[in-house]
């Protein structure tokens, strides 16, 4: 099968691990007989360097006549980056904003899985997580508190500013249709997080989301306030299965969930659309601080590709070999220096293109 994968390489440490993904989808196409065909595409600080914003028309195209597009980390150090002196709209993230409106990614997938081989990592008490833990975060992407209307203003001399939380039924019901279609994949459980004891928009969350459940009766669904889901992802954070919430929430627990796992290098996500389209990246950040040493974490990126090939290009036995493949070099004991255990005797630290290597080879 041939498939047009939209590439952009970002900023900081970004070149750097979209580089290993590639080489792992190149290595995957020559193992399956596929081909893939990619595109160039600039966003970010480097299309700020290049056009002046971070976003621009042609980009959105090109993103657009891709299958899927494959995404680095994007944005610099904010203490010292010209980028950062720009207007708020005009910074990298902006673009981050923008993309994911124009392409209608409502659907934010963020996975936390607790590796054996990692455990160590993870800031956890040892029979908390003896089981270890394996959940998807169903983040809405497109709406919410931080696509409503803003603004500040000075009200008889006292600065004031609002910000407006608005979600419609329709697309609180795509993203937990999403949410239970992937639940049925998995353990059967949908975890549905609001906070319907103090706001509307959470009521009719809430509601709709009972709605939409009624349609699913092999799976699970529970409710839970978000102020309690964060005390429970630290209490007991293999109880859950798919937590299912809106922008803000899901942006604060998927990175609370992600630290559970022992670092940002290691987790994966996607951003799904109504159509087979998505776009995948890791879910840390651009580190800059680290960029060009060679010493960045690859493999986030590379299983956010096998969550492209499984979830856009459909490549179920693919993905999981992507996954294995991964799975095997860390119980073979090479880590790079962010997973690397206090007993550093016990296992090998690698830099970047290693690591893109190592996995390559156990494909």
């Amino acid at each position: 099968m041939n498939f047009k994968i939209g590439v952009i390489r970002g900023d900081g440490i970004g070149p750097e691990i979209v580089a290993e993904a590639i080489k792992v989808l190149d290595a995957v196409a020559d193992k399956f007989g596929h081909s893939w065909e990619y595109e160039e595409i600039l966003m970010g600080g480097a299309s700020i360097d290049k056009y002046g914003i971070p976003l621009t028309d042609e980009a959105i195209a090109q993103a657009k006549s891709a299958d899927a597009v494959l995404m680095g980390s994007i944005g610099g150090d904010a203490k010292t980056s010209p980028w950062y002196k720009l207007p708020p709209d005009k910074r990298p993230e902006a673009g981050l904003l923008g993309i994911r409106k124009a392409l209608g990614l409502f659907a934010n997938l963020r996975p936390a899985y607790l590796y054996n081989e990692l455990k160590e990592a993870c800031p956890l008490r040892d029979d908390i997580i003896a089981d270890g833990f394996d959940m998807m975060i169903m983040r809405e992407l497109t709406g919410g508190l931080y696509f409503g209307e803003r603004k500040t203003e000075e009200i008889d001399g006292v600065l004031s500013a609002y910000d407006t939380l608005i979600y419609n039924e329709n697309e609180i019901r795509r993203i937990a249709i999403r949410a239970f279609d992937i639940a049925r994949k998995r353990s059967k459980k949908v975890c549905s997080v609001d906070k319907a004891n103090v706001l509307d928009s959470s009521r009719l969350w809430r509601k709709i989301v009972d709605e939409v459940a009624v349609d699913y009766p092999d799976v699970e669904c529970s409710h839970m306030l978000v102020d309690n889901a964060a005390m429970q992802l630290v209490k007991d954070p293999a109880q859950f299965d798919v937590i299912l919430t809106e922008n803000m929430f899901g942006d604060i627990l998927s990175d609370e969930a992600s630290m559970l796992t022992g670092s940002l290098g290691m987790l994966s996500s996607a951003s799904l659309n109504e159509t087979s389209f998505g776009l995948y990246e890791p879910s840390g950040g651009s580190a800059p601080d680290i960029a060009g040493k060679g010493i960045a974490n690859p493999i986030a990126t590379i299983l956010s590709a096998a969550m492209m090939l499984r979830f856009s290009f459909d490549l179920d036995e693919e993905a999981k070999a992507v996954e294995d493949a991964v799975t095997k070099v860390l119980k073979d004991g090479y880590r790079t220096i962010d997973i690397m255990p206090r007993d550093k005797s016990v296992v090998e630290q690698i830099n970047t293109a290693q690591m893109g290597d190592k996995i390559v080879e156990r494909l």
